[in-house]
């Protein structure tokens, strides 16, 4: 039996005490999001009865009340044991190493197709100087690279030293990337010395944004692109028969999880106060069907422990959450904003320097378009 199934189901709407079939069915709707029906539930409590694992008490008719019998208990016990068991094989506990976690998440088909909408809307070219924020572990220093040319610079730019390190490494056969140890809220390059820049999923853990896009906009020169890509955490949507409890695991990740949890929908109006044009706005949404798939992205077990931990819901509730996205049918969703700002200005011809070059003609803009996937 599992937690879907109609026995289950009447074995655990009865294991605080006795209760007859209105009472169990409006306890199975609380533990499920809905009730049996009445074939449904009757035919469960005859074949409960049959195997000894539930008993009618002194009553008339369907109200006369039922209890647990030890035999029931004891399976009841050994169903929720055997879901726990499926629930920890089931979903990561631990915390993956940050390095890791990137690696993993760009590998993923949803990362596949955010990144390339980001990079159409980048359109970067030979010779331009390009800035990856944030860029982790060079996971997209090769792509830009090659887009830019040997002719061009590409610079990545991360808090970590083991990214940094580790970005090095990646890159040491690509002498146009330079990567340097650097704080995005206090950028080491000249201003108006970068044709290109981007964020991905960074400015989501930032402790100022808005400092962020400043600094940014200082370096980039006249004509030069800013292409973010940064989720909504707002937006994650996962089905469950109790809503609440799917609300409440998402409340938590944007509260408390991640700092800047609706940054997504934020970043046109920051960019703009930070003096860049905003040409574009894509949603792009990943749909999640793999719980296994989904749970190495949104880290079910740990992150419902650290909610009910935080009062978003009970321990109890977390288990249910958790049972539910184990054994039942699996749906998925959030939504992640390509951002293009742009700094106000001709942007110079590939090779000269600021205030050099003819107006881009019109229509030269990179098109985008709207894609499933993000993470």
């Amino acid at each position: 039996m599992r937690t879907h199934d109609a026995q289950m189901l009447v074995l655990s709407a009865l294991a605080d005490g006795p209760l007859h079939g209105y009472a169990i069915n409006a306890a199975v709707e609380k533990l499920s999001g809905e009730r049996l029906g009445p074939g449904s539930l009757y035919g469960a409590l005859a074949r409960l009865e049959a195997k000894e694992l539930v008993e009618p008490l002194p009553g008339e008719g369907r109200q006369r009340p039922v209890r647990l019998t030890a035999k029931g208990r004891a399976a009841l016990e050994r169903e929720l044991r055997s879901l726990a068991e499926v629930t920890e094989r089931m979903f990561e506990a631990a915390v993956p190493d940050r390095i890791g976690y990137l690696d993993r998440l760009a590998g993923t088909a949803a990362a596949r197709s955010y990144k390339q909408v980001m990079r159409d809307a980048l359109a970067a070219r030979p010779d331009h100087t390009a800035l990856d924020l944030g860029c982790g572990p060079g996971t997209d220093l090769a792509a830009l690279a090659e887009a830019v040319t040997p002719s061009g610079t590409v610079i990545g730019v991360d808090t970590d030293p083991e990214a940094v390190d580790r970005a090095r490494e990646r890159t040491a056969d690509l002498p146009a990337v330079d990567v340097r140890l650097a704080d995005a809220h206090a950028l080491p390059l000249a201003d108006a010395s970068v044709d290109r820049a981007r964020t991905d999923r960074v400015l989501q853990h930032v402790a100022d944004p808005a400092r962020v896009l400043a600094e940014a906009r200082r370096v980039l020169r006249p004509g030069g692109r800013l292409v973010m890509g940064e989720p909504d955490w707002d937006s994650l949507a996962i089905d469950h028969p109790e809503p609440e409890l799917s609300r409440a695991y998402t409340r938590h990740i944007a509260d408390r999880i991640v700092r800047n949890g609706v940054i997504g929908r934020q970043l046109p109006r920051l960019a703009a106060g930070a003096g860049f044009t905003v040409p574009s706005v894509v949603p792009v949404t990943s749909v999640f069907r793999d719980v296994r798939a989904a749970d190495r992205i949104l880290g079910f077990q740990r992150n419902a422990e650290r909610a009910a931990a935080a009062g978003y819901f009970s321990e109890e509730a977390a288990r249910r959450f958790l049972d539910h996205l184990a054994t039942g049918p699996f749906l998925a969703a959030v939504t992640l904003y390509v951002v293009v700002a742009e700094v106000p200005g001709p942007e110079p011809e590939s090779g000269s320097e600021p205030g050099e070059s003819e107006p881009e003609e019109p229509g030269s803009e990179p098109e985008t378009e709207r894609r499933d996937g993000a993470s």
